[in-house]
């Protein structure tokens, strides 16, 4: 009763007493915000950002606190917020803005979105790190800054038009709204016509307006700026700005002392030099009065053959530190310290006063850039995200970035939602891998969310990789960004020698090499490795002994008698065991023919390592792959057996690299199986030693296949544009946006029945899927793919509504297509 009378008792605030409230409810037909009171004992912890609890259908959920308002357009009485969780302001307004434009993006909910983008509190870290916090800032209070620091992110937050207030099905605009809310897409890009919501899906209160970040990644907008820098040696006229906001990458002595702002938008006219701005030295915990030199004393310059190996290289760094939005694709060379040229593209954006997010596939390239930047940074102005630091390390790291503490952040997957202060400059490693992907709703690509929240930040971009993808070349061709790449003489003196084994010279010495599984060129370049004290690097595509295993006489592939599964053997002495029941049988026979005895279909590390070690006697054999994965090898003789992704690196590099079994990587069934056979070969050659320095690389194949022929040439650039010309004549990503539907067959024809689809859709299917599915593809042109979006979750949001039993799964431009 106590309880009741207090609550009763509660008085709204006397300022901007509507809050408006994110809930954490994964229900499409819900996605919106809703208001709720602030009460006067709230008013100075109900904050834009803050986690707030709410009552919400009767129970109390989670939620994010968006935007205080003055007041509400819902005629009703409004509930009161049940508490604030915590003070501190985890949702930046960046953050908040970008979560709203990737969860239309991918027809998904905002909700989903700030999971994936805000990691679980820990009330003890957060109250330690605001207790160290606090006597940080007053240790540096009595030293005012020698320039006024720039205005908050949320001020800035509020120059665009603030989302509606909806509550109760209402989606009217309130009529005021505080500047520092959060929820505030940007304005529609010219051209996107406004849609408004279905009668069956008006009470979703979607705004009327379809928001830019569903397009935010859209590289075709010539109208969205150019790249940002023009590679020294090109005409003044061509490195100019466009008019629609791109920033010149000028050669030195090219730029004049001032960098104009864009039509689009940027900042006004800032003063080339880190000396304009003192918001990241305030972030690096340093002294805001000092002088530049000594603001960014410990800063390593870029090192001598690296950047400057690449003619845009040095430019590129230039337009870094200039705080321009230079946007780049980057083709490393074999053997590149990839990771310290990241460091130094950060320093040099560190060094020009903005933040940096760097995001990586793994933990061991996630390692490597961490020491780079401890190297080239110092200590103290960066951290590292990773999943395996655990909840509370892991949240006092975000903390530190959320609060401004450092102005670097870099990590895996998760690091692309990282909070850092005046984003400057975004970098995402190996754009190609599958790992970048991420696995839970709405499924957004690391690579995708960068761009889009390059676009919304109107930073630089780099994406890096010793391979391209489509995507990257598509940016490229659409002018949205610029090339880096070395000159051939220069990738000449870097590269080793690279042979496949499938030429005719090849077969006319060695008649036996189409179908041997280690022709005796390969073996010729091992031994010739391993005389000369170097280490070997074998490439096999399969992990285990035997993943598959056939009849000996009529090889039918051999299946469990329980499940139909397929089998393997784990080891020389075992029995075939069933990869999906897990059941043994000793007894098999071959149902075709009756035969007992069984053979190899496909052969994996742990038995290519035992086959290599009786070929190569008294020579070590390592491995590494799935359970144990090497970092580094010594600069000694050794065969290292690895699966893709899993190689290490060695001290001077391999002398040689060999890549076997490469027809179980070209052979299978996936759209991107040339591209992503192309990028484990790149990175497994780029590992090897120099030609002067006797690297060389052996591709078990037929050098005429055009992935070998890219290998030879060390061309990733030419095969990209190849693949991108082919996807685009067959209509398939990135030429063309694909979204695909999975679920029980009636709901999936209720949601494409509801769906208010555009009119060039395309639909593919039925298609078999898993669990006794059935899964549709859309295709839409690049154009209309905010369309399709929207009328997914559309759709999906009638059905919510409805209250449908059978859930159907939706993904917008998915990596599997077959």
């Amino acid at each position: 009763m106590g309880t009741k009378g207090v609550r009763a008792e509660r008085e709204p605030a006397e300022r901007l007493p509507v809050a408006r409230v994110c809930v954490d409810v994964s229900l499409a037909h819900l996605d919106r915000p809703f208001d709720y009171l602030v009460s006067a004992a709230d008013d100075e912890a109900a904050q834009p950002g803050v986690r707030v609890k709410v009552r919400f259908a009767g129970q109390l959920v989670s939620g994010f606190l968006l935007a205080r308002a003055e007041s509400s357009e819902h005629g009703g009485k409004l509930s009161y917020l049940e508490k604030v969780v915590s003070p501190e302001r985890v949702l930046d307004p960046e953050i908040a803005r970008l979560a709203r434009a990737v969860a239309d993006r991918y027809a998904g909910n905002l909700a989903d979105v700030l999971r994936l983008a805000v990691p679980p509190r820990h009330a003890r870290v957060e109250s330690r790190s605001t207790a160290a916090g606090t006597a940080l800032d007053q240790a540096t209070a009595s030293e005012p800054p020698s320039a006024p620091l720039p205005p908050p992110m949320a001020a800035a937050a509020g120059s665009s038009a603030p989302p509606p207030a909806v509550v109760a099905g209402s989606s009217a605009p309130p009529p005021a709204v505080v500047a520092a809310g959060l929820s505030v897409p940007p304005p529609a890009p010219a051209g996107v016509e406004t849609a408004e919501p279905s009668a069956e899906s008006s009470d979703s209160g979607r705004s009327a307006s379809v928001p830019a970040g569903m397009a935010g990644s859209e590289p075709e907008s010539s109208d969205s700026g150019g790249s940002g820098f023009v590679p020294a040696g090109m005409a003044g006229s061509e490195a100019e700005s466009s008019d629609s906001g791109g920033s010149g990458f000028v050669p030195a002595g090219v730029a004049g002392p001032e960098v104009e702002s864009s039509d689009s938008g940027g900042s006004a006219s800032v003063p080339a030099g880190p000396e304009t701005v003192p918001s990241v030295a305030a972030a690096s915990g340093l002294n805001p009065s000092a002088t530049a030199a000594e603001r960014w004393d410990g800063i390593r310059e870029p090192a001598a053959g690296g950047w400057d190996s690449y003619p845009a290289g040095p430019a590129y760094l230039r337009a870094l530190r200039d705080r321009r939005a230079a946007r780049a694709v980057w083709s490393a060379l074999p053997g590149e310290d990839w990771a310290a040229r990241i460091a130094e593209a950060a320093g040099a954006a560190v060094r020009g006063g903005r933040g940096v997010v760097i995001v990586v596939a793994d933990a061991r390239d996630l390692e490597r850039v961490d020491r780079a930047l401890l190297a080239v940074l110092g200590p103290g102005r960066h951290v590292a995200l990773n999943a395996a630091l655990g909840p509370a390390e892991r949240y006092r790291r975000f903390l530190a970035a959320a609060r401004g503490r450092v102005p670097v952040v870099v990590g895996t997957r998760a690091a692309m939602w990282a909070p850092v202060p005046d984003l400057g400059l975004v970098v995402i490693w190996d754009d190609g891998d599958d790992l970048h992907a991420e696995p839970r709703a709405p499924y957004p690509h690391a690579r995708d969310v960068l761009l889009t929240r390059a676009r919304l930040a109107d930073c630089a971009v780099l994406v890096a990789g010793f391979a391209r993808t489509g995507e990257g070349q598509l940016l490229l061709e659409t002018g949205w960004a610029r090339e880096i790449v070395a000159e051939r003489m220069t990738l000449r003196r870097r590269s080793p020698i690279i042979s496949p084994t499938g030429d005719d010279p090849q077969l006319a010495r060695d008649p036996g090499a189409v179908s041997a599984r280690l022709p005796s060129l390969a073996w010729q370049a091992a031994r010739q490795a391993l005389q000369a004290g170097t280490p070997v690097l074998v490439q096999v595509p399969r992990r285990g002994y035997l993943p598959s295993v056939a009849c000996a006489e009529c090889r039918t592939p051999a299946r469990c008698p329980h499940c139909s599964g397929p089998l393997g053997l784990q080891g020389a002495r075992d029995v075939p065991i069933c990869h999906w029941c897990g059941r043994a049988s000793a007894a098999f026979s071959c149902p075709a023919c009756g035969e007992q005895r069984l053979r190899a279909s496909v052969i994996g590390a742990r038995r290519t390592a035992e086959e290599l070690g009786r070929a190569f006697a008294g020579v070590p054999v390592r491995t590494s792959g799935r359970d144990d994965v090497l970092d580094t090898v010594p600069a000694e003789a050794a065969l290292v057996v690895a699966t893709p992704g899993a190689e290490p690196v060695a001290e001077g590099g391999f002398g040689a690299v060999l890549l076997l079994d490469t027809w179980a990587l070209l052979s299978r069934a996936d759209l991107r199986a040339a591209e992503e056979t192309m990028r484990r070969w790149l990175n497994a050659a780029a590992l090897a030693r120099p030609a002067p320095e006797g690297g060389r690389v052996v591709v078990v194949a037929d050098g005429a296949l055009a992935p070998v022929q890219a290998l030879l040439r060390w061309d990733p650039g030419w095969f990209a544009a190849r693949e991108l010309a082919e996807r685009r004549e067959l209509g398939f990503p990135p030429a063309a946006r694909m979204a695909s539907v999975t679920g029980q067959a009636a709901a999936v024809a209720e949601l494409l029945s509801l769906a208010r689809l555009p009119e060039e859709t395309e639909i593919l299917g039925p298609v078999p899927a898993s669990d006794g599915q059935e899964r549709m593809l859309l295709r839409v042109s690049r154009s209309k793919a905010a369309d399709l979006a929207h009328a997914l979750h559309e759709a999906a949001a009638v059905r919510s509504a409805r209250k449908a039993a059978l859930p159907v799964r939706i993904q917008v431009d998915p990596a599997d297509l077959f």
